[in-house]
């Protein structure tokens, strides 16, 4: 085996393998500058710090029983940076229908699985659009690695282009490969022992915590296997492959501060609220009915350390349930069920467990992770993702970011992904629609937007009651 093949991990394989002709598994983004941006600079800017990141220069090899990550000898910039340009009068809504083009092809396994389109013309600025597969990374670890392109000023400070550093030679014999494995696992087990003798020591009561805890993961895998399909909706179908993007105008992030500071909640509660009457309002203009028990979405949940180095990529989050109440109608009584409902998931294992599974289907036959993942997908009929981002304006190359919107696929039979992203003083709202999907993603953008102003009024009518009670 050559010395630039690296192992590809159980859960990034796990990803790798659910890609399929409707549901691409690539995680898109589209960011607006306010300037064009030299091409040039551009390149050297790519260069200098997205490259920097191994993985980007490695394509996939799978050999049946095992995948690789592997260095492409053949690497070429040009094979992954392409320009394109609008017409000369192209806005919102030309800039939305290139994305559903692109999101709607799956990117060239025969290379690195990233690829960036240069959108020229756009609004007297530009726009990059942004496809890198789900296997190579999650979307916090790829957000932070985007983010790593940008400066916080107009003038960057580029250092010479990095190269790759060389990978040692890790490949020995099965015996030796065999001892080092016993060793490690005797040494880990040793040590593991060692802690629960000192836990022990310190908190007599903690084997009963570890028991309890274990019953909690068991309880919760239990609950996620025998949760429900989820109800015969106009948000599930037959897949088409074609996706539909939209994006809404931004919302100001002050807003949504105040608005989770008079309910006593977080902003993540009053987005997911807003969210659900978007969804609530979909079913009541189209004469359909609302599901009494509400509707589910899959929410990843990140469980990666937050002092992680950038250069760690991979894919380390768990896929937690959220039922939506859409079938509530006032805002506050429908906001208090989301944040009672968030909570209860707060004190679950169910997104260790989901990580846990995506390892096992990793390791084990294609067969059974198809079944698994139409059985869970089954389950969930969107997958909602919210990810902050920098609190301050950023600038790529010489140009300002003014809007920056994102997309994770969806897997199984999911047709619709819900993003939502903060950035300098606003949150962002996005949404991706497979065609087979009876679902207008413009119209739920505006739905979003009507249902937050509602909640917020509701809650600024609902401040004086909450100051009383308190204060009696």
């Amino acid at each position: 085996m050559s010395s630039k093949r690296t192992t590809m991990s159980s859960v990034d394989r796990s990803w790798l393998r659910m890609d399929t002709a409707e549901n691409p598994m690539m995680i898109s983004a589209v960011l607006v500058f306010e300037n064009p941006i030299p091409l040039t600079r551009l390149q050297r800017t790519l260069e200098e710090r997205f490259l920097r990141f191994r993985r980007f220069r490695q394509r996939v090899v799978d050999t049946g029983d095992r995948v690789y990550w592997e260095d492409d000898p053949l690497f070429d910039l040009d094979n992954h940076l392409h320009t394109i340009a609008l017409p000369g009068s192209a806005d919102k809504a030309e800039l939305q229908a290139l994305t559903s083009d692109f999101n709607s092809t799956a990117l060239d396994f025969r290379r690195p699985l990233w690829q960036i389109h240069y959108i020229d013309n756009y609004e007297g600025g530009c726009a990059l659009l942004i496809r890198i597969h789900h296997c190579i990374a999650d979307g916090i670890s790829l957000v932070r690695v985007l983010l790593s392109l940008t400066d916080r000023t107009p003038e960057p400070k580029l250092n010479r282009i990095s190269q790759p550093k060389a990978v040692k030679n890790t490949e020995k014999g099965v015996a030796s490969r065999f001892l080092n494995r016993l060793t490690d696992s005797t040494h880990a087990a040793w040590e593991q022992a060692n802690l629960f003798i000192d836990s022990i020591r310190k908190e007599p009561d903690y084997p009963l915590k570890l028991v309890s805890t274990a019953g909690g993961i068991i309880m919760d895998l239990a609950k996620l296997g025998l949760a429900p399909f989820e109800p015969k909706t106009s948000l599930k179908g037959p897949l088409q492959g074609r996706k539909q993007v939209a994006w809404a105008e931004p919302l100001a992030l002050d807003a949504v501060k105040q608005c989770a500071r008079l309910l006593g909640g977080t902003v993540n509660d009053v987005l997911l609220c807003a969210a659900t009457g978007a969804l609530s309002r979909h079913f009541t203009e189209r004469d359909q009915p609302i599901p009494d028990c509400g509707i589910r979405v899959a929410v990843p949940f990140n469980l990666r350390p937050l002092d992680q180095p950038i250069e760690t990529l991979g894919n380390q989050f768990g896929l937690v349930l959220v039922c939506l109440p859409i079938e509530v109608r006032d805002p506050i009584m429908c906001f208090r069920q989301i944040q009672e409902n968030m909570n209860r998931l707060k004190r679950s294992y169910q997104a260790q467990v989901t990580y846990s599974l995506l390892d096992l289907f990793g390791r084990g036959p294609d067969i059974l992770e198809r079944r698994a993942l139409d059985m869970l997908s089954r389950k969930a009929s969107a997958v909602l993702t919210n990810v902050p981002g920098p609190r301050h304006a950023v600038y790529l190359a010489g140009s300002k970011l003014v809007q920056p919107m994102f997309w994770v696929p969806q897997s199984g039979s999911i047709g619709i992904g819900m993003s939502i992203f903060s950035y300098a003083g606003t949150v962002q709202f996005g949404m991706t629609v497979d065609k087979g999907i009876q679902a207008n993603p413009d119209a739920v953008m505006a739905y979003f937007r009507e249902s937050f102003e509602a909640l917020h009024q509701a809650a600024l009518a609902h401040a004086p009651d909450v100051a009383y009670r308190r204060a009696s």
